[in-house]
């Protein structure tokens, strides 16, 4: 897998969160992991199989998925032809909601 910041980080100017492309290869994909910020995945080419680690989803051009704080995810490409994502996801973890009294 390659990913291209696209905006945010090193990329460039941004105040709440950071856009990537990552491209997956036939047969690539990401190890099942958790992270501490909520992500956006939209597929622009190809299909890849996401799961949480209990279902797998297979997704294709303009599908989209979201993965809440903390919720295990992993990327597959399952096709014959490389898969390109994008990815949005905030600069860093949103604080915890205050107790209620």
């Amino acid at each position: 897998m390659e990913m291209i910041r696209l905006q945010g980080r090193e990329a460039g100017p941004a105040d709440n969160l950071w856009l990537g492309v990552s491209t997956i290869e036939p047969g690539g994909g990401t190890t099942l992991d958790a992270s501490a910020s909520e992500k956006f995945y939209v597929v622009l080419t190809g299909e890849v199989i996401v799961s949480n680690g209990s279902e797998e989803v297979a997704l294709h051009r303009w599908d989209s998925c979201r993965f809440a704080p903390g919720e295990s995810r992993a990327l597959r490409n399952g096709s014959s032809e490389a898969a390109m994502i994008l990815l949005a996801m905030p600069l860093s973890p949103s604080p915890a909601a205050p107790p209620k009294t």
